[in-house]
């Protein structure tokens, strides 16, 4: 019998009100496990990040206590931050095998050899201190994906994952309603329910639908194919290449995260690919057209992937020719539609014909719409509803459903990262707060851009730097040579020679003005030189450029 005074907590830590970087930890006494450490993809003001990943402040404070971290599948937004949160807080990861197969890879890429991968299949049992993690199976678009129900001593927390109630799998693979009945009657305290879709009405169409799709244009198109989806969609790339080899074309698969994806699935038996139907991509013009199809990366129109290389004609290759079809077999991620819908436009213009629209079925979610939810909750009955994995209009649709559905409004907990949801014996609350921002990787550095530094990226993008070279004499004071004026992205400098010439009077003015009052300090006489060729550069171009004195000393 669990303790009168004990308490649960349950902390998201990314992944509410946005879409990406999904990160919850459960905590009962002195044991925490984590599910899932995903990233997110940089929006367009982060300039130059390359990914955003969850805030961990308060597991490293608790380290001690995390005993282990659970990842319901394969997709970056659920597995990718975890070599860097490996990094600082090694302890055992569970998977299943295509995940665990994904995550070896990712491990490799980062040179960590060292971490305990613990793999698990649907209906399997493990005890984690305090926590009995039981797993069952849902539908994604992904293979191998999973849903957890963490037995604690207060009750059940049963979390779905990323989930969608596919009738029809293309592995078969149907999500284990027997099991989510059963948890059901046993009685679950806490639901968090996967909200992606949850302001999406009816019913989300089966994968099958895309694979008809497929089959009918693989049918009637005379030239090259050319599919582009998700990395990790395996189903889709499967379905690609079923269809090809029905039709008699050879595949090429271009892009590094696919060509990986597709090995580990492959060497794993998630994809059954015929002999002799796979090519390299350079083998790709030995033959005619008629017998080529083509599965690539840069769904998104991220600018350094596959298909916007060939969309700009700039891919070693792969070029767009007249009689090309292009199929976008992906939805654009919020934030990313303007890329995705340059790359169309790109394509139009090299001559190939495109399939993007939402209604032509070369594309469905892998999460469950409103009807779906509905079946889940009305399944699962929990005493407590918390959504999850969406942006703030997505949890609070799914909060709305929830009530409909006869769960009091007291008892359902629409909260942000880093709220701390405490659920006792007779009631729950939101009972504080923990760290939970986000961490942007750039390059090799974690965490070590922060808001100056891109608000200082953000000004070079906008008006640029002008740079201002002065050698002082130490001793007198004085100017030795100089004023000299470099600038990058503010004007075109041989066409502004008076502007230049007006920003050195100005530099000299300041100057001037330091020596008259006997100032020797580098920081006030560099401050004199931003203040004043701030104002005239502001008041005859209107733009701020970065200026940035350096001062030598002779």
């Amino acid at each position: 019998m669990p303790d009168n005074d004990a308490r649960l907590h349950i902390i998201p830590l990314g992944g509410l009100g946005e879409i990406g970087k999904n990160m919850l930890a459960i905590r009962y006494q002195n044991s925490i496990i984590v599910i899932d450490a995903g990233l997110m993809f940089p929006e367009e003001e982060l300039l130059g990040i390359d990914v955003v990943i969850p805030d961990i402040t308060y597991l490293l404070e608790n380290r001690e206590k995390v005993k282990a971290i659970i990842i319901t599948h394969g997709h970056e937004d659920h597995v990718g931050a975890l070599p860097y949160v490996l990094k600082e807080l090694n302890v055992p990861v569970y998977g299943s095998r295509l995940t665990l197969g994904i995550i070896e890879g990712k491990l490799k890429d980062h040179c960590l050899d060292n971490v305990k991968l613990h793999l698990v299949n649907p209906r399997d049992k493990v005890d984690i201190d305090d926590f009995t993690v039981e797993f069952f199976r849902v539908s994604h678009s992904i293979p191998d994906a999973l849903g957890v129900a963490v037995h604690t001593p207060l009750g059940i927390i049963l979390h779905t994952g990323d989930i969608k109630l596919d009738q029809t799998p293309v592995d078969g693979q149907v999500v284990d309603f027997r099991k989510l009945a059963e948890l059901g009657e046993k009685g679950v305290l806490v639901m968090l329910g996967d909200s992606t879709n949850a302001d999406k009405t009816g019913f989300t169409m089966s994968e099958k639908v895309v694979g008809n799709t497929f089959d009918e244009l693989f049918g009637r198109c005379e030239g090259r194919i050319i599919v582009t989806t998700f990395a990790s969609n395996v189903h889709r790339i499967q379905q690609v290449v079923t269809t090809a080899a029905k039709y008699g074309r050879k595949v090429s698969i271009i892009g590094r995260s696919m060509v990986n994806n597709v090995e580990i699935a492959q060497r794993l038996g998630y994809m059954n690919i015929p002999d002799g139907i796979m090519i390299e991509m350079e083998d790709i013009d030995k033959y005619p057209p008629h017998e080529i199809a083509i599965v690539t990366t840069g769904s998104q129109g991220e600018p350094m992937s596959a298909l916007t290389r060939i969309a700009t004609a700039d891919h070693r290759w792969v070029g767009i020719r007249p009689g090309d079809t292009v199929i976008i077999s992906a939805t654009p991620i919020p934030g990313n539609e303007k890329l995705v819908a340059k790359t169309v436009d790109l394509l139009f213009r090299q001559g190939a014909e495109v399939i993007y629209e939402r209604g032509m079925g070369v594309h469905v979610s892998g999460h469950a719409a409103q009807e779906e939810l509905k079946i889940l909750i009305n399944l699962i009955r929990p005493r407590y509803f918390i959504p999850v994995h969406g942006e703030y209009r997505h949890l609070m649709k799914h909060a709305k459903l929830a009530e409909s559905l006869g769960i009091p409004r007291n008892r359902i907990f629409v909260v942000e990262n880093g709220n701390i949801i405490e659920i006792g014996r007779k009631k729950a609350s939101i009972a504080g707060k923990v760290p939970a921002g986000k961490v942007l990787v750039d390059g090799l550095g974690v965490g070590d851009v922060g808001n100056i530094v891109l608000r200082d990226r953000k000004q070079l993008a906008q008006d640029g730097i002008m740079i201002v070279v002065v050698t002082i004499n130490r001793d007198q004071g004085q100017v030795v040579a100089g004023p000299d004026i470099v600038t990058r992205g503010f004007v075109y400098v041989r066409e502004s020679e008076e502007l230049i010439e007006d920003a050195k009077a100005k530099v000299k003015e300041a100057l001037d003005i330091c020596e008259k009052h006997n100032i020797t300090e580098w920081a006030v006489i560099k401050a004199q030189i931003r203040d004043k060729l701030g104002k005239i550069l502001f008041e005859k171009t209107g733009r701020r450029p970065m200026i940035l004195p350096i001062i030598m000393e002779i």
